[in-house]
């Protein structure tokens, strides 16, 4: 394989020791790079690392410290740090199996790919793959890795697995305290319906590479305009402030029009699960109702 492994190492579940690599499953997408400038040079701006009272200095001089007390530090060598004894540096037991829906998405954080290292070590991992497939199960464990220790799943992913790692409890915020002002009140069953419809209509498999980053394109054709313009500043007067509807009648309209638009599947191909309710007469809403509309 022409990729560098992150990482080498085996995957032990009990008495069985299965040797893998790990590969990054992600790359950078396209992104436009700025620098900073000194206008009035249009000289790009240099980083010197310096020490007060000193000045700048030679990289070479730099240690890593942990600072105990106030202005007092402990200076670690790289070497140092790297002979830390850990198990998890170079094995990744399985100690746990749960369904893949227990582990909450906010949870996941970066992606893998896991493939046996060798001809001798690909029995072992087929099994352990399969096995996760009929069992419907993650494995979980913990593993080392750009100086640290993760929690990470494990579970398959075509001819090979995905390992991924997880932020700890801690790392995540509690949900209850950004969605505690949100009311408990019942949605209307005919704007439900209509919501329903819409997304029905608009349900199609999921393929990547249909999306892009339309905000590169744009920073590009800026940058464009910009190199055309010879420096005169171009900014574009557009009001993106989102409407805001005043009443559930705002709503009702809104999704009853969104409904008349062309969507990802014709109305004909697949039905609403639901058939909309008979418009009822006109009543007023409830308060609270108006006013998370």
């Amino acid at each position: 394989m022409a990729a560098r492994a992150y990482w080498q190492g085996q995957i032990r579940l009990a008495l069985v020791s299965i040797p893998v690599e790990i590969y990054s499953a992600t790359k950078s997408g396209a992104a436009v790079s700025f620098k900073q400038i000194h206008e009035p040079s249009g000289q790009p701006i240099h980083y010197e690392k310096v020490v007060t009272g000193i000045g700048p200095i030679d990289t070479t001089e730099i240690m890593k410290g942990y600072e105990v007390e106030k202005g007092e530090y402990v200076l670690l060598q790289q070497e140092e740090i790297d002979a830390v004894k850990l198990e998890s540096k170079k094995t990744l037991e399985l100690t746990q199996f749960v369904d893949a829906s227990e582990i909450d998405v906010i949870y996941y954080e970066k992606p893998y790919f896991v493939v046996p290292a060798d001809d001798l070590a690909e029995e072992a991992f087929i099994v352990l793959r399969e096995a996760l497939k009929r069992t419907r199960k993650v494995g979980l464990g913990q593993l080392a890795l750009r100086g640290r220790e993760y929690v990470v799943s494990l579970k398959p992913c075509g001819r090979g697995m995905v390992l991924e790692t997880l932020r700890y409890a801690d790392e995540v915020n509690k949900a209850q305290s950004y969605f505690r002002e949100i009311s408990d009140t019942k949605p209307d069953a005919e704007l439900l319906d209509l919501a329903e419809a819409l997304i029905d209509r608009k349900t199609g498999a999921f393929d990547a590479s249909e999306f892009h980053d339309r905000y590169v394109d744009a920073l590009k054709a800026l940058i464009e305009r910009k190199r055309k313009a010879r420096g005169k500043t171009i900014i574009e007067d557009k009001d993106d402030a989102p409407a805001k509807g005043s009443n559930v009648v705002d709503l009702m309209a809104a999704l009853k029009k969104s409904m008349e638009k062309p969507g990802a599947k014709e109305a004909a191909e697949k039905p609403p699960a639901k058939k909309p309710p008979a418009r009822k007469a006109a009543t007023p809403k409830p308060a609270a109702a108006k006013k998370r509309a």
